[in-house]
């Protein structure tokens, strides 16, 4: 699979934003795809995911402020993030797990991985 991350950039605090995922290479229906953050000198971090029945789940860190979706129709999966805090800016990713889990959190399940888009939260 090969994912494309788009839609970072620079916002004021409280603003919102809107992160796309593009994917190719495999029936886009058939997996569950996740959204990861990194910042500086952090750890890659899950933000949330949209399993294969399009069902959504996310950190619980981040529930109320973060919703994801899929197209199945155009092989994309979006990130509307809200509220939009200084913390939470950092290189986004999107991820395909490298077996068929339904549901998964974990950085190590993740085996496909995009090039990252970079959100800056301004104060």
């Amino acid at each position: 699979v090969q994912l494309q991350a788009s839609g970072g950039g620079l916002v004021q605090a409280g603003g919102s934003l809107r992160l796309s995922c593009a994917a190719s290479g495999r029936a886009f229906r058939t997996y569950t795809m996740g959204w990861f953050r990194q910042a500086p000198g952090k750890e890659r971090e899950f933000v949330g995911g949209a399993s294969w029945s399009g069902v959504s789940y996310y950190a619980d860190s981040l529930k109320g402020r973060v919703t994801i979706s899929r197209n199945n129709a155009n092989n994309t999966m979006y990130l509307q993030m809200n509220s939009l805090k200084p913390e939470d800016t950092a290189v986004y990713y999107c991820a395909v797990p490298k077996r068929d889990y339904y549901s998964t959190s974990k950085v190590g399940d993740f085996g496909s991985w995009g090039q990252g888009t970079l959100v800056t939260v301004s104060s």
